[in-house]
């Protein structure tokens, strides 16, 4: 018996969504444990696309529990809109496989006019936020503001929650933020009518988690962005607003660390990332467009076209001792084919000195230039390999020499979008 926490070693969008489907196969229940619709999986299934963003990718098995941890933070709209999509392609989405924690916290609308209109005053220096109110959501959950789930079977105290937390909020838009002010009563009816829908999914997520490991079923545990997007450990302030990292699929679900068996770190084969902040090995050439185009690098939840760049093993490295890997997923091998020679960030100069982890400063890693060490690429097609044995030579070397630089073994690489598009060299469940 293994439970499984899958989290990205980068800045998200490695690729996890389709790992967790691979693996729960095997599974038996996959819970979410943090962020929220700003994050994006998007799944490739006998040849139809889906996108996910609150509903574990679990979800596309008929016979497995899916659960949405305490540690996320759910747009009940976005939820909704969510489970008729999935009812509408005759996937099954009843209370019987899935499960929302009645101690997550809700977004309202104040949150994401707060978002907006906070993204437009700064102008120039701007984070690169969805949009989505994921931030000012976890502001009020640690300010103890929040309206969590539970408070949707309480009208009375979603009453009295609305009206305050509206009178605060609209001051706050109209006086420094010079945006509109929101209706509280017009809130409330929307949030009562889909409390009527919601109701029935609402559960104690860490009661059935419990449950099902007292009774030996497997658990994964699916993480959404990236290591380096992780509110303390990333490259802030250009972050996301919650944990990402492997310890809080303890906190985020409510059950015990000793519980988490295996952590595995999603590597995409090069790097991404959408929006603003550092990314000292982005390519700005034909190169960086040729990754770009090949792996069809859009946001999932924005559509925003991603930075696109060499692998950076640095922040790889960081990613395996913050979360404790045990194994790493490459995802996008594939992507790849055709370039001559593949070039591997082992390091970053700065100042005239080498160095091997990323600086917490943001104006330091400013000043980084990559380390990188020059592999031999491929030009023969990997999308139909199977085993890694199936691999060319020189793609066997660039997946050894992430082991030995990272120090932890390659259980899965995925050489395709689809499920069957996957190389498994161990199995973790």
């Amino acid at each position: 018996m293994a439970n499984v926490v899958i989290v990205g070693t980068q800045w998200g969008d490695e690729g996890k969504g389709k790992i967790v489907d691979f693996l729960t196969e095997k599974a038996d229940v996959v819970v979410r444990f943090q962020g929220g619709n700003n994050a994006g999986h998007t799944l490739h299934v006998r040849g139809k696309t889906l996108i996910l963003h609150l509903i574990p990718s679990g979800i596309l098995y008929t016979d497995k529990v899916c659960m949405i941890g305490n540690g996320v933070v759910i747009d009940p709209k976005v939820l909704l809109e969510e489970i008729d999509n999935l009812k509408s392609r005759y996937i099954s989405v009843g209370p019987d496989r899935l499960i929302i924690s009645e101690k997550a916290n809700l977004i309202m609308p104040y949150h994401k006019a707060i978002d907006l209109a906070r993204e437009a005053a700064k102008g120039k220096k701007k984070i690169g936020t969805t949009g989505r109110g994921i931030g000012p959501c976890y502001e009020d959950k640690i300010a103890r503001k929040g309206i969590r789930v539970i408070d949707l079977k309480d009208p009375s105290i979603l009453i009295e929650k609305i009206e305050e937390n509206v009178r605060e909020k609209n001051f706050y838009l109209t006086q420094f933020l010079n945006a509109e002010s929101l209706d509280s009563n017009s809130i409330l009816k929307e949030y009562l009518d889909m409390a009527e829908v919601l109701l029935p999914y609402i559960g104690d997520v860490s009661v059935e988690l419990d449950k099902a490991i007292k009774q030996g079923k497997k658990v994964l545990f699916e993480g959404a962005q990236g290591t380096h997007l992780d509110i303390d450990h990333g490259t802030y302030p250009f972050v996301t607003s919650s944990n990402t990292v492997a310890g809080n699929a303890s906190s985020g679900t409510g059950i015990g660390p000793q519980h988490l068996h295996h952590v595995l770190g999603v590597v995409k084969a090069y790097t991404t990332r959408v929006g603003f902040g550092p990314f000292i090995t982005e390519l700005t050439d034909e190169i960086g467009e040729y990754i770009q185009k090949r792996g069809q690098e859009f946001g999932a939840t924005t559509g925003r076209r991603r930075r696109c760049g060499w692998l950076d093993l640095v922040i790889v490295n960081d990613s395996k001792r913050i979360n404790g890997i045990n194994s790493l997923a490459i995802t996008k091998l594939d992507v790849l084919t055709g370039l001559e020679n593949l070039m591997i960030c082992t390091g970053y100069m700065m100042d005239g000195k080498l160095i091997t982890t990323t600086p917490a400063s943001f104006k330091d890693m400013a000043r980084c230039k990559p380390v990188y060490e020059k592999l031999p690429g491929w030009d023969s097609d990997i999308s139909g390999a199977r085993k890694i044995d199936h691999l060319p030579d020189s793609a066997k070397k660039y997946i050894s020499f992430i082991e030995e630089i990272v120090g932890v073994p390659v259980s899965i690489i995925s050489v395709g979008p689809s499920r069957e598009q996957t190389i498994v060299t161990q199995d973790i469940l």
